[in-house]
């Protein structure tokens, strides 16, 4: 599962697709759907939000606003809450510039091999954009991530 702190405008195709889908997934574990999953590292700062699923949602409907843009049409009727905008802001999670720069990089070697045309969008030029859930702050990358060397 990997649930991306980046701007979903820099996911290629294949890749917002795949956030969609896990999102989905991740929601189906926040709501209790679902035994699997539910110690998945990627799910730790949704679960340590004030309120998870209204957490969650937001993710999706920011994953939903880039499909939206690009022309696909994602089913807003799968979020568990409708977007409220006078609360968009409100409980925002914290992400750190090292965890958006190792997402950055992991996308790069992810997008060498499926969409190549599509990597020089994310040619370094400082700190990637986070997703708008997220509100970015100095820092290494995150204790939840769990890297592969």
């Amino acid at each position: 599962m990997r649930l991306w702190s980046l701007d979903p405008a820099l996911l290629d195709r294949q890749g917002l697709v795949a956030c969609w889908r896990e999102a989905l997934l991740a929601q189906a574990v926040l709501l209790g759907r679902t035994a699997g999953y539910t110690a998945h590292p990627q799910l730790e700062r949704f679960s340590a939000h004030p309120d998870p699923v209204a957490a969650i949602s937001s993710y999706l409907h920011g994953v939903r606003d880039e499909a939206t843009r690009r022309g696909y049409r994602f089913d807003a009727e799968r979020i568990a809450q409708p977007l409220d905008p006078s609360t968009r802001d409100a409980g925002r999670i914290v992400v750190t510039t090292g965890q958006l720069d190792l997402e950055r990089q992991h996308l790069l070697r992810k997008v060498a091999v499926r969409s190549p045309g599509y990597r020089p969008r994310l040619a370094p030029a400082g700190t990637p954009a986070p997703h708008p859930l997220f509100v970015a702050v100095p820092g290494d990358v995150a204790s939840w991530e769990r890297v592969v060397s």
